[in-house]
């Protein structure tokens, strides 16, 4: 019964996405159901199972949603769509054989149902790999160098337009970045509000040099942190060897572990406003995580 309302539910949020249009660079989504990704750890960071929804309290603009007005939830194993954006500038030059390596531990960590596409980003935004079920990365990534600007905000608004066409419940950008954007038209906060439009999680790998001072190389880390936070990703902090192994790993099998709700807004209003976002769980034992607002649609 649950995976067939879950079911339902997914194929109204798909029937009610109505328009999709950009507006100075955001990706705006116009749905009449709020779908919420939600990741649920204990204190030693285990993934949680057999919570009720009745263990959860949504809150919108401080105001809780009440249990009729939620559509469905559901835990489940399912399919996910992932962007990988690899940070091919000038200061990634001694990083980015490490990053590309990144890659590939991610696409290995792949499931048969699950997709993912590759872009990199310098002076311009580069489709590297279509969205494929292959644990291969493209021949074409192999002869990218590092060179030019960055930017990093104008690749993630990019992910979150490929993203938008996608079928998948689940979605995820993958950011393989030391995090200093150059040259983008986007500001993070559109960057951000794109991601979020399209229901899609931010993870963000800091790929600076641990050697490289805070006063030099680490003004990036807030800036991917952030775009973690806001749309209920993680950060990792810059990997290395079996460190950087375990990272793609766990976010492979994340994905894959989320609690969905899908509500119907508490404010009707079209207004395009900012709607905060606040989960709450009955258990203080436990750690929930998930996005942090959304835009409201706009006439």
């Amino acid at each position: 019964m649950q995976t067939r309302f879950s079911l339902l539910a997914a194929l109204l949020l798909i029937t009610a996405i109505t328009a999709l249009a950009q507006d100075d660079d955001v990706v705006r989504v116009n749905t009449e159901l709020v779908v919420l990704n939600l990741t649920v750890t204990d204190k030693s960071g285990q993934y949680v199972k057999g919570l009720k929804a009745s263990d959860f309290k949504v809150y919108e603009d401080g105001v809780e949603v009440k249990p009729e007005l939620v559509a469905s939830f559901s835990l489940q194993e399912s399919p996910y769509a992932a962007v990988v954006l690899l940070d091919s500038s000038g200061s990634m030059e001694a990083r980015f054989t490490l990053a590309r390596s990144a890659a590939i531990r991610f696409l290995d960590g792949l499931r048969e149902e699950d997709v993912a596409a590759v872009y990199s980003f310098d002076s311009k935004v580069e489709r590297v790999q279509e969205f494929s079920g292959g644990r291969d990365l493209a021949p074409l990534a192999y002869a990218i160098r590092a060179k030019g600007m960055t930017t990093l905000n104008d690749a993630i608004v990019e992910a979150a337009r490929t993203l938008a066409d996608r079928p998948e419940n689940r979605k995820a950008i993958v950011v393989l970045s030391d995090g200093m954007d150059t040259f983008s038209k986007a500001t993070s906060e559109k960057a951000v509000e794109s991601a979020l439009a399209v229901g899609a999680s931010i993870y963000a790998v800091d790929m600076a040099p641990l050697q490289v001072g805070s006063a030099a190389g680490r003004q990036g880390a807030p800036q991917l942190r952030g775009f973690a936070e806001k749309t209920g990703g993680r950060f990792i902090a810059t990997p290395g060897g079996q460190a950087m192994r375990d990272a793609f790993a766990s976010i492979a099998d994340e994905l894959g572990k989320q609690y969905t709700i899908a509500y119907r807004p508490v404010n009707q209003k079209r207004d395009g406003k900012w709607r905060t976002l606040e989960v709450e769980l009955n258990r203080e034992d436990l750690v929930v995580r998930t996005r942090k607002g959304y835009r409201a649609p706009k006439r």
